[in-house]
């Protein structure tokens, strides 16, 4: 999941090596922490949020032959 994230959120964005994705796991969910440069963020976020959810249905899709919880988290 964590490869996954970090493939989306470089395509996305000019810095692509400001592009860091942290993974915490515990009994019943995985998080994906995503961080990218200040000046990138509104690019990952998108209108509205657009595509911050466009990335969490993917990753949700990707997972759902785990049966954990997979939550992504845009942090500055």
């Amino acid at each position: 999941m964590k490869k996954l994230v970090e493939v989306i959120a470089r395509a996305l964005v000019d810095a692509p090596d400001e592009v860091v994705v942290t993974e915490t796991e515990n009994e019943r969910a995985i998080v994906l922490e995503l961080r990218v440069a200040q000046s990138d963020m509104g690019k990952v976020i998108g209108r509205q949020g657009r595509i911050a959810k466009a990335i969490r249905s993917v990753v949700k899709a990707a997972a759902s032959k785990e049966e954990k919880k997979v939550i992504v988290e845009i942090v500055q």
